[in-house]
């Protein structure tokens, strides 16, 4: 994925219905249907139909939440707190049923104002930890210690910490705190289950443990449900959707693990077999927003183009594909034949990547749900991204984001898709550079306070940080985290060493094994290592930037007031105390800005120069570098300042037509055709001056007959345009 972590969305197997060994919070009238449910008894459904017709509104609120009459459950919820406003337990079990029915914000509310009323109820805190579980978040496995030093024998806390452990990577130690669970309760079922599914994702085709929970519920399908959930985070999708077939067989009630298998099927383009089992699990009731979002994107499918090639498959919407196609084609293939010949493999079908105005129409193709942060993201052999418009102009890199993805597709197709998080990543962000020093991310304020408050991972941990947590900007860090070690064993031991490592995961070796194998240490002295070779690349930065934080809103304020002077004494002084920052009010701007402003357009092309060197992004201050060094004679590198902007951004036709103008007179008439046309593909104010750039371009390739139509259309925009009329007389010669 490019960027930004998933938030918890996928950890939806939290929500099993609780069935507690001791069951603290459950009323003690429920416990007779919450034994019957644990054994998959069909008489439960009886059991919870009798608890409605209670007196007490607590124990009708189960009844309710067991028969799926959740409205009829949240009333008597409701009539439950306010008849007993100092209890916990009640807004404890109400939280609960929010968690099972897509609303973990409410829930959170709940667990929280029980903790209010008793700081120490483990209930809630068990409660605290399901949402944090749920969200990714790195507070899980501490609010379910809180809850096992409130109540030792709640071992649905020991089921928490399990799957937070197998989430991020570590089999040994979610095995572990599966034991603890069964310690408590033999008939633990979740954490038999988590037991089965390191069994099962160990590549075992059976598990003693999965038998032992059908033993006990010949209809427990949550337990290859919760197996599905692992193998989908682990990127094995169509493992994981064989074992969401298996929970169905077992249960075709779970509408969730239905849900949940048609989502994937999207993300593998298996999009007919998608909508049936989204429509099943709608019209069964389960209109989840995943559910609901993801039929909504299926009916809009309509409105894209797909293009194919023996080797790719690409997807557009049709109010943009004439404009994207040829960039987006050109990149594609370039960083195929690349990545072929650096990983030395070959895949073996056509990679296909979509891509989407509609940023969260991208989120929901990518998660189901709105709200997704990442630009990007692969599943096996298909690509989800933004297209450039989806987000304001500069913002990101759309080309960047695009090499990043489909080193993802080598990287997880090398290893079976067994290649840790961390690596994947790291690799690709690695990538990103390699193709070009000025893509990819600098080294950003997070970073700069991980380095400088000795955040970053352990290498044999760094999959925590993206999986769970603990600070708000850890996921970005441990993306810069990644990149570097891979960077760093470039240089050190050489490229090839990455793809051998590459090799390693795929031979299902973990990330220590993997470091002793190939570098010859061990991790704990990798890391110190790695540490001592970053240093010295961030340690200017990080030394001054809480003082260049400062000085440059100093500088800002200069600028406004227009004193350039000042400002360029300013900027000049602070400039390298973080040469990586070229964002919004970035030093080489204000210092461009300050020199324009006194005449010097030589100083002020410097600076833009290193701007776009080191990474810069905004349209406005590309296209004003590239005016420059036009004026300045210099037509090849504003050529290049506009091809870089193309990467960047495609909707602005005034840089089309600038390049279309260049690339002629430089003797490109083949981009000066691409140019054009892209103009005229933006539905551009003057039409027929676009049109009779294309129509020069077309002459310059020979292609007079195209050339020809090209100046008819700018005659038919204007037709007293001088210079069509006389390109027409020149080529009507050439008859």
């Amino acid at each position: 994925m490019r960027r930004r972590q998933i938030n918890g969305l996928l950890s939806l197997f939290f929500l099993s219905f609780p069935v507690l060994a001791q069951a603290p919070a459950t009323p003690a009238d429920a416990l007779s249907c919450e034994a019957l449910r644990h054994k998959g008894d069909p008489g439960v459904r009886a059991c919870y139909q009798r608890l409605t017709r209670a007196t007490d509104p607590a124990v009708q609120a189960e009844g309710f939440w067991g028969i799926n009459d959740f409205r009829a459950a949240n009333d008597a919820f409701r009539a439950a707190v306010k008849l007993r406003a100092k209890d916990p337990a009640p807004r404890v079990r109400w939280g609960r049923m929010y968690l099972e029915h897509w609303q973990p914000s409410e829930a959170r509310d709940l667990f929280k104002e029980a903790v209010e009323i008793k700081e120490d109820y483990a209930p809630a805190l068990l409660g605290l930890a399901l949402v944090a579980g749920e969200q990714f978040e790195g507070e899980a496995i501490k609010n379910a210690e809180k809850a096992l030093k409130a109540d030792p024998k709640l071992y649905e806390a020991h089921e928490v910490i399990a799957r937070v452990h197998l989430e991020d990577g570590s089999a040994p130690k979610a095995s572990e705190a599966a034991h603890k669970a069964l310690d408590v309760y033999p008939e633990a079922l979740d954490a038999m289950a988590v037991l089965g599914t390191i069994d099962l994702l160990d590549d075992k085709t059976n598990s003693s443990w999965m038998t032992r929970v059908l033993a006990i519920n010949p209809h427990y399908g949550h337990a290859y449900a919760l197996a599905g959930h692992f193998f989908i985070i682990n990127r094995r999708y169509e493992e994981g959707i064989a074992q969401y077939r298996k929970a169905l067989e077992l249960d075709s009630s779970l509408n969730d693990a239905r849900s949940d298998m048609g989502v994937n099927m999207m993300r593998l383009g298996l999009e007919d077999e998608a909508r049936k089992q989204l429509e099943q699990a709608y019209n069964a009731g389960y209109q989840n927003p995943e559910t609901v979002n993801s039929l909504r994107l299926l009916d809009s499918y309509k409105n894209y183009e797909t293009f194919r090639t023996p080797t790719t498959i690409l997807r557009l919407h049709k109010k943009e594909a004439a404009l994207l196609r040829p960039y987006f084609q050109a990149e594609f293939e370039r960083a195929l034949t690349t990545y072929e010949k650096k990983y030395k493999y070959k895949l073996t079908r056509p990679v296909q990547i979509e891509a989407y105005p509609d940023h969260e129409d991208f989120a929901v193709r990518t998660l189901g749900m709105p709200g997704l942060g990442a630009l990007g993201v692969t599943f096996g052999y298909v690509v989800a991204m933004d297209s450039p418009s989806a987000r304001k102009p500069g913002q990101w890199h759309w080309a960047s984001t695009m090499w990043h993805e489909l080193s993802h597709v080598y990287a997880l197709e090398m290893t079976n898709h067994r290649v840790p998080r961390w690596f994947t990543e790291g690799l690709a962000v690695y990538e990103e550079t390699a193709a070009a020093p000025d893509w990819g991310d600098r080294l950003d304020p997070g970073a700069i306070n991980a380095v400088k408050g000795k955040k970053l991972l352990p290498i044999a941990d760094l999959d925590r940080g993206f999986m769970h947590p603990t600070y708000g900007e850890q996921v970005t860090v441990s993306y810069f985290q990644g990149g570097k070690i891979c960077s760093y064993i470039a240089e050190k031991w050489n490229y090839d060493k990455l793809i051998a490592m590459l090799h390693d995961f795929g031979n299902k070796m973990t990330t220590p094994e993997v470091i002793e194998k190939e570098l010859q240490m061990k991790p704990e002295e990798f890391d110190k290592q790695f540490l001592a070779w970053l240093e010295p690349q961030t340690q200017k930065t990080v030394d001054n930037y809480d003082e260049w934080r400062k000085r440059v809103r100093t500088l800002s304020g200069l600028v406004k007031e227009k004193k350039w002077d000042e400002a360029i004494k300013e900027g000049e002084a602070i400039r390298d105390m973080y040469t990586e920052y070229v964002e919004m009010g970035s030093v080489y701007q204000f210092l461009s800005q300050a020199w324009l402003a006194k005449g010097d357009k030589a100083k002020a092309t410097a600076e833009l120069e290193l701007y776009s060197k080191i990474g810069g992004r905004d349209p406005e201050s590309l296209k004003q570098l590239s005016e420059l060094l036009a004026e300045q004679g210099r037509k090849k590198e504003a050529a290049a300042a506009l091809e870089r902007l193309n990467l960047i951004y495609l909707a602005d036709d005034q840089a089309h037509s600038r390049l279309g103008a260049l690339s002629l007179d430089l003797g490109h008439p083949k981009i000066a055709v691409r140019e054009y046309q892209a103009v005229l593909d933006l539905k551009p104010v003057d039409p027929a001056a676009a049109h009779l750039g294309l129509a020069n371009a077309y002459k310059a390739e020979n292609r007079l007959n195209e050339a020809r139509d090209e100046v008819i259309s700018a005659l038919e925009a204007a037709p007293g345009y001088k210079p069509a009329q006389k390109l027409l007389l020149e080529l009507s010669g050439k008859e």
